[in-house]
């Protein structure tokens, strides 16, 4: 109870987060810079993955050598998240920015992106579980990708209801 209590504060931590990211950007009355956009993005990607890890830390009892080999493996796969993860955040802005003006094609390309980040990252994960199963076993290589997939779609789900529905 203890464990799923900590999950759900540090996820609430992390929508709350995703959340304030968002207010700032909207309250901004200056267009950002390329440059600046680049950086908040980076810095919400961040912010992310070091919850998503203290969350999985938190919820995952290894021992020292588990441990020792377990985190730089997951590292790797952060790193490779992290790839699809910015291309995501980049359409949204870029969506954000022309909703209003959005025609069928735009409308459709968003689309088309979402569907592809989803196989993009479910053969991702299918990959690293298997990584994860060569470092553990394999009811704790489970349990940290339920908790990494658990966690992303909460982001996800958190994410898309501040992104406006095509119209």
């Amino acid at each position: 109870m203890h464990r799923i209590l900590s999950l759900l504060v540090a996820s609430s931590f992390m929508v709350a987060s995703v959340q304030a990211q968002s207010t700032a950007q909207q309250a901004s009355t200056t267009t950002p810079s390329s440059a600046s956009r680049e950086d908040v993005l980076k810095n919400l990607r961040a912010d992310m993955q070091s919850s998503r890890a203290d969350i999985i830390a938190k919820n995952l009892t290894l021992s020292a050598d588990q441990a020792a080999k377990f985190w730089p493996v997951f590292e790797a796969y952060q790193k490779q998240q992290n790839t699809i993860m910015d291309a995501q955040l980049k359409d949204l802005q870029k969506y954000v920015e022309s909703y209003q003006t959005l025609d069928d094609a735009g409308a459709l390309a968003l689309m088309s992106a979402h569907l592809q980040r989803d196989a993009k990252m479910t053969a991702l994960r299918q990959k690293w579980l298997a990584e994860f199963q060569k470092v553990l076993p394999t009811k704790l290589a489970v349990r940290a990708m339920q908790i990494d997939r658990r966690l992303s779609l909460l982001a996800q789900m958190e994410v898309s209801g501040q992104i406006p529905l095509v119209h």
